[in-house]
């Protein structure tokens, strides 16, 4: 069972003029914590969502404390030089994500989103991102390794499937299903 756990501080006071806005930056491989401290200790308001996994050892059971999103942490600043350059020099730290250098804004309702599953404490796992559009592969089920188009109608997730030849598709309900990116 996954349980969600949140890290995140807001030390810092803002200026009313600016407004903070939310952005994600990379980290190097599993220093997500580290870099989630540092900034910290800077005081900067960052946001690491983690997940709580029981690892297996043939001798034991331990819960581990993993990022939901590896390699990435949330941060939340005034979108100027000098803040960038104060996280681009945090140890661990890679890079904004999004339009370089500045990185590329995320709306705060999705961090919104985020935090609600978390401060509930729902059970997820991460899932590789969809788009609209975007070639899938159905993975189990009686659909099992059908690929097509993924789409959403009415809230409802279907897959396109294709014939080129003579210019015609099919579309069918893919809910419930695991579906991939090919």
């Amino acid at each position: 069972m996954n349980t969600l756990v949140g890290t995140e501080n807001y030390t810092h006071s803002f200026s009313e003029s600016a407004q903070p806005i939310w952005y994600a930056v990379q980290t190097r491989s599993r220093h997500e914590k580290f870099v989630n401290h540092h900034l910290q200790m800077r005081g900067m308001s960052s946001y690491l969502p983690t997940i709580t996994k029981t690892h297996l050892w043939s001798d034991r059971r331990k819960k581990v404390e993993l990022p939901l999103f590896p390699g990435y942490l949330f941060i939340q600043l005034i979108p100027c030089n000098e803040w960038r350059v104060k996280v681009l020099r945090t140890p661990g730290v890679v890079r904004f994500v999004g339009c370089a250098p500045e990185g590329s804004a995320i709306p705060e309702e999705q961090i919104a989103s985020v935090r609600t599953i978390v401060d509930r404490n729902m059970t997820c796992v991460s899932h590789p991102f969809l788009e609209v559009g975007q070639r899938v592969r159905v993975r189990g089920g009686a659909l099992d390794g059908v690929e097509g188009i993924f789409l959403r109608r009415n809230s409802d997730d279907v897959l396109v499937i294709s014939v080129g030849a003579i210019h015609r598709s099919l579309a069918v309900s893919i809910q419930g299903y695991d579906i991939e990116p090919c």
